[in-house]
């Protein structure tokens, strides 16, 4: 029987670890390639035994074979390459490893000793790429009502709509109950703009705004209306000079946008229920005119939209006369998040989310070339992920709720409403369901989706663990594939027990900030800014356990190693130089990871084959 070795970097190494391929630049020499483009492939070897490598991939529906070439070796392991050519717009592929005593193969899920299907081969494709800023951004998203106000504005001065319930600085947030949704605390888009010093300090690139649209809700999701921002957010004019001020900073915004649903005082949905024949009638589901209707999680204020409505989506998301066009064109965003993606396009017997996808995608791009579109998806997100979809998700299934399962030792389920749950996580299944969601998706729409601990949709994690559990949270997400996401007051130690108390005004008196978070928080995201490994490598698990994870991110010009642990663990021995980057230990052959240490970094010896010859 194949017995697989041990990591050579660290003698606990996990089991089952033969050969690793990715898609970083380490083993994909184009990322992003164009139709009839050479792509060199490359896969690390770990094993002395292994006698041939071939490339087993599809192309015009059929499979092709290609042998690999020795191309030099590291201190890890073998590498061998091919090269290949784009001949369709998707390539996938995997390789087949042959030893002296059996034959396995390496796909996005692992390595198999079995023959395996299509679905989780790597892939590339030859879709346009996703901006190339995403990959070093930090992402911020800003709650607005809760963020900031600017009181000597016109916008402080306007009534409250008969919806609002009054709510100052410092009133308790009333979650739970009825008015949760209705406290209107004031904040609004030029408050934003007064403390862009704070959001620069941190090391923040980018901030994604919820909703600023009218509505009768302080979330806004349930829009009034797409042609305005709300006045009481300081209008189309506070938009801009939050856009202009940002960017002159070198910062940029994103709005989010719903397609999915409206607010039930939507223009469009009272000339709906005004007049069947209307164009409007068309944009909804209506079971029942003027009174039933689809609605969002049967929520009666936000009836559904049809997406078979050609009307509609020009208004709401294809060309340039759309909100989608017109709002990066007009204000300067630089894209969108979009709210329900799952959701959007998809009722009954109709399924429109991948058309809804592209075209939306297509026309941001048509607006400015560099626009990002990310989606809010809750679970498995792979469907959308594909060609030409969307950019990347909100990786709540692949990241935010495996990661809270490990730390939080408690069931998570129940913060996304499911009856039943499951056993709370050993580090080793956490690793385990990370690679089967990350599995099913081009590597590119990984490192282009957005990572996080929690948002204006979840409780804060800070009420879920223990401070210490969320500094190791903290640093996951900074080291992690994917685009780093912190809500509005992660950093100072915001509470919340459950999502609208988690929606709490930021504190602006800086005496009740927890300072030393604010530090590990800036450490973080520096150390995270300038490690390319960090931003542009890729990933390997290197050792997982019961209560101690340890990951790779490897780049052709650095390698970097991560511990995370929830608690003490069993010293981790080393064979290698590793130099310290976040104040625990250097380490020399021969020395061990500390028991005690609940996270650290270290850089190493550049990975990467050392000739082109063995």
């Amino acid at each position: 029987m194949f017995q697989p070795p041990r990591s050579t970097l660290f003698t606990l190494g996990r089991s089952g670890d033969v050969a690793h391929h990715d898609g970083s630049r380490l083993f994909v020499s184009q990322p992003y390639p164009q139709l009839g483009d050479t792509v060199n492939l490359r896969v690390r070897v770990f094993d002395g035994d292994v006698s041939a490598v071939h490339l087993r991939s599809k192309v015009d529906g059929d499979q092709r074979f290609s042998a690999c070439r020795r191309a030099g070796k590291d201190a890890d392991g073998v590498y061998w390459e091919t090269s290949v050519t784009m001949i369709n717009p998707e390539l996938g592929y995997r390789f087949l490893i042959q030893t002296n005593s059996s034959g396995l193969t390496l796909n996005a899920s692992g390595i198999h000793d079995c023959e395996v299907t299509d679905d989780h081969d790597f892939r590339l494709t030859v879709d346009p790429a996703p901006p190339a800023w995403t990959r070093t951004a930090i992402f911020y998203e800003v709650f607005i009502d809760r963020y900031a106000h600017a009181p000597s504005t016109l916008a402080a001065a306007l009534p409250l709509p008969e919806w609002a319930v009054d709510a100052d600085w410092t009133t308790p947030v009333s979650h739970g109950t009825a008015n949760g949704v209705r406290q209107l605390y004031r904040g609004d888009l030029d408050g934003i703009t007064q403390r862009l010093d704070h959001l620069e300090a941190i090391g923040v690139t980018t901030i994604y705004l919820t909703p600023f649209f009218p509505a009768s809700s302080n979330h806004r999701y349930d829009a009034a209306s797409f042609d305005m921002v709300d006045p009481l957010l300081g209008g189309n004019a506070a938009l801009r000079r939050l856009t202009k001020a940002a960017h002159h900073r070198g910062i940029r915004v994103i709005g989010d946008l719903t397609l999915n649903h409206t607010g039930n005082t939507h223009e469009w949905f009272r000339a709906a229920q005004a007049d069947p024949s209307s164009d409007e009638a068309d944009f909804y589901l209506f079971q029942d005119h003027p009174d039933r209707y689809e609605t969002f999680a049967d929520v009666p204020s936000m009836p559904k939209l049809d997406h078979r409505s050609e009307q509609l989506r020009r208004r709401l998301f294809e060309g340039d006369v759309s909100v989608v066009h017109r709002y990066i064109r007009d204000f300067d965003l630089d894209g969108w998040r979009i709210d329900v993606a799952q959701s959007a396009g998809h009722s009954a017997g109709s399924n429109r989310t991948l058309q809804t996808a592209r075209a939306t995608v297509a026309t941001a791009r048509a607006a400015r070339s560099d626009a990002y579109i990310v989606a809010e998806h809750q679970f498995d997100a792979s469907d959308a992920l594909q060609g030409d979809g969307w950019h990347g998700t909100m990786t709540y299934g692949s990241f935010t709720r495996p990661l809270w399962s490990w730390l939080a030792e408690t069931d998570v389920d129940r913060y996304w409403g499911a009856p039943a749950s499951h056993t709370p996580y050993t580090g080793t299944v956490m690793a385990q369901v990370m690679d089967s969601f990350n599995a099913r998706i081009p590597w590119r729409s990984r490192i282009h989706s957005l990572n996080l601990l929690d948002s204006h949709d979840t409780p804060r994690l800070l009420s879920i663990v223990e401070p210490d559990r969320h500094r190791v949270a903290a640093g996951v997400l900074m080291t992690m594939p994917g685009i780093p996401m912190l809500f509005a007051g992660d950093e100072i130690g915001t509470l919340g027990v459950d999502l609208e108390d988690g929606r709490q005004p930021f504190r602006w008196d800086a005496s009740t900030w927890d300072r030393d978070l604010l530090a590990w928080y800036r450490d973080l995201i520096h150390l995270r800014t300038r490690h390319p490994a960090l931003t542009d490598g890729g990933f390997r698990w290197l050792h997982t356990a019961t209560d101690v994870v340890l990951f790779e991110r490897a780049h052709p010009d650095e390698t970097i190693i991560v511990l995370a642990a929830r608690r003490t663990h069993p010293p981790i021995p080393c064979s290698l130089h590793m130099t310290d980057l976040l104040g625990s230990q250097h380490l020399a052959p021969g020395d061990s990871i500390s028991a005690d240490l609940p996270f650290g970094v270290w850089r190493t010896t550049n990975h990467g084959p050392t000739s082109n010859q063995d």
